[in-house]
């Protein structure tokens, strides 16, 4: 059975915070990998609420360098020196990244036992024998990406058939996973009878962006599509003037992307009573929209 990807969202307001919504901040949790999108003011206190570690963070993932978006950053990078992190902490953003992360560090001052490594990303930027992290760049007047991190699918070996025909480790399990046929104990076995193939998983973060030609073909087929929905239809002009998505918008994303499921945040505070409107608009057009609150957990 693979290890599924989780989500939390520690934070889904937009510009403004409301006493119900934190600043943007999301956690993937997969497998050893705890990976943070954004860090808006307040991301660790929310860790907290959530009940969850702080220090098992690996990756930071920064979508551009507004308030909203990044102002948890020092306060979460001296915790995490006086907890006691000793893990190398890599952070990665659009273009101007790596000098923001330095002038930070400057700026605060804090005592740091443990290494930052910052890098400017475009394209795939990550990529180990399970899944990869990619970027592409979007438009919100200053460098910003979205994200997508995929699982990338596996032949793997049914433990659950090893037992029942008593096969036990060894090396022939390696040319198991190559997809070849293995002899065992005088006995032929065919790999198709022993593995399984589980399929690619993606999973796409677009967060403040106005509408371009970039996004359809960047979150393709994710599994799950999490898209900021700043205005209704009806203020589409003050979107376009604030480089945001309305929820039409992030639905026609969604239904020409072919992507599985939409996931609405980044909601202004306009709609903190009420997001049937926000939701009800995406949906016309996407019928597997929701709209997240904080510390909602999904996963794929």
């Amino acid at each position: 059975m693979t290890s599924s990807i989780k989500l939390t969202f520690l934070g889904t307001a937009d510009q403004i915070p409301s006493a119900d919504r934190n600043h943007t901040a999301i956690l993937l949790t997969y497998e050893g990998e705890n990976i943070l999108v954004d860090c808006g003011e307040g991301t660790q206190r929310q860790f907290r609420k959530a009940g969850l570690n702080p220090g098992k963070i690996t990756r930071i993932l920064i979508t551009h360098w507004h308030g909203d978006h990044i102002l948890g950053l020092p306060g979460l990078l001296s915790t995490l020196s006086l907890s006691g992190y000793n893990k190398k902490l890599y952070i990665y953003g659009p273009k101007g990244t790596k000098e923001f992360v330095r002038e930070l560090l400057r700026v605060f001052g804090f005592k740091r036992n443990y290494e930052i490594v910052a890098e400017d990303v475009s394209g795939k930027f990550f990529e180990n024998e399970d899944f990869y992290l990619e970027a592409e760049s979007m438009e919100h007047g200053i460098p910003c990406n979205a994200y997508s991190f995929v699982k990338e699918g596996q032949v793997r070996i049914d433990k659950s058939k090893l037992k029942k025909y008593k096969i036990k480790e060894g090396p022939h399990l390696a040319e198991l996973k190559k997809g070849k046929d293995i002899t065992y104990e005088g006995k032929k076995y065919k790999a198709k009878d022993l593995t399984y193939e589980d399929e690619d998983r993606k999973v796409s973060f677009v967060l403040d962006t106005r509408d371009n030609k970039k996004i359809i073909p960047f979150v393709e087929d994710a599994d799950l599509l999490v898209c900021e929905s700043s205005f209704e239809k009806e203020l589409e002009k003050q979107a376009e003037e604030h480089l945001h998505l309305t929820s039409e918008q992030a639905g026609e994303i969604a239904k020409k992307a072919k992507v599985k499921k939409l996931v609405l945040t980044h909601l202004s505070q306009r709609y903190e009573r009420n997001t049937k409107q926000i939701l009800n608009e995406a949906k016309k057009i996407f019928k597997d929209t929701v709209v997240v609150r904080d510390f909602d957990v999904m996963e794929v």
